[in-house]
């Protein structure tokens, strides 16, 4: 049996979730995730407790990608003193596709919708730290199985 959400973004917790897979066309979004938290507000969920599924498959209808930056960071030494800093970096648009499928393997810390707009923050395996934006009319999440938290 397959379970499937339409634009509930709110009832799933998305915290380390395991990015299986990511998938960006023309036309295509779609994320295979695991480890996904689903809370008891899911439509789908008749428990009354949190729920987690694995291979949850994320669609955004008619996505257009808005942005992709990989996150600054500062360096300090033991004693607290600030040794460098890393400003944010704007990813270019000719680099998007193969950074997002670079993203296979990372792990996916926020999940948030901003009107139109997806915000992942996504931990990618190679320990750099991005933000996506994604923007889309709907959003569907299906999975097979709930499975004990």
């Amino acid at each position: 049996m397959k379970y499937t959400t339409t634009d509930e973004l709110e009832h799933f917790s998305f915290t380390e979730a395991y990015i299986a897979d990511v998938q960006v066309t023309g036309g295509f979004f779609h994320m295979t995730l695991s480890n996904v938290t689903i809370l008891p507000e899911n439509s789908c969920n008749r428990d009354i407790r949190e729920m987690r599924a694995n291979d949850l498959v994320l669609k955004i209808e008619e996505p257009v990608i808005r942005s992709l930056v990989l996150e600054g960071y500062k360096v300090y030494d033991a004693n607290g003193a600030l040794l460098r800093t890393c400003e944010d970096e704007v990813i270019d648009q000719a680099a998007w596709n193969e950074t997002i499928r670079s993203f296979a393997d990372g792990t996916l810390y926020a999940l948030k919708r901003d009107g139109e707009n997806y915000i992942f923050e996504i931990d990618a395996p190679d320990e750099e730290e991005y933000v996506l934006a994604v923007s889309g009319t709907h959003n569907t999440a299906s999975w097979d199985r709930f499975l004990n938290k």
